[in-house]
């Protein structure tokens, strides 16, 4: 009777053994991938040695294009209200994001007569085959021409997106919240 007992109480200890070994191997290795923050003239020399790379040379072109311009100049007419978190008014103009976007769920909105995208991100699913949660569910119901009110942190553009992107954080249509960004969990 005893050898059963070891004998089962032994393979206990020794994947009990690995768990935690495993676990403590986990731990260092991401207290040392932690690194110091680059100081201003580090930082500036990986951006130089990033401009002479093939994609730093055709951001730097797209940077001059009209295009570019006219994205830059769009990002620049919302900077305040991104920088103060302030309502800025928008009219829904496309369901759908440009062709061949990699931005997740998103609209295409109208503020002050320039065109943005409304980016909020991948759509998660939770724990049932194929669904999705419901963090998006009321911007589903938007339609084209809907006046909306928009809040947003951030405000970016990419050479393969004629429009600046403004990042989703709070919308509101009909004095009705119908999306406000949840949280981050373990941040700042």
């Amino acid at each position: 009777m005893k050898k059963i007992i070891y004998a089962l109480i032994l393979p206990l200890v020794v994947v009990s053994g690995l768990i935690f070994a495993n676990h403590e191997i986990k731990n260092d290795a991401s207290k040392k991938s932690t690194s110091k923050p680059l100081s201003a003239a580090e930082r500036e020399a990986a951006m130089k040695k990033w401009e002479a790379t093939p994609d730093g040379i055709k951001y730097k072109k797209w940077e001059g294009s009209p295009e570019g311009k006219k994205v830059y100049a769009g990002a620049a007419k919302i900077r305040k209200h991104i920088k103060d978190y302030t309502n800025m008014e928008g009219v829904v103009t496309s369901l759908s994001l440009p062709p061949g976007s990699l931005l997740g769920f998103g609209v295409m909105v109208k503020i002050n007569d320039d065109d943005y995208i409304l980016s909020f991100g991948p759509e998660k699913s939770d724990n049932f085959f194929l669904n999705f949660n419901n963090e998006f569910k009321q911007l589903h119901s938007l339609k084209v021409n809907d006046k909306i009110i928009i809040k947003s942190h951030s405000v970016s553009y990419a050479p393969k997106y004629s429009y600046p992107i403004v990042s989703g954080d709070y919308v509101e249509r009909d004095s009705k919240i119908i999306y406000k960004r949840a949280p981050r969990k373990g941040g700042c």
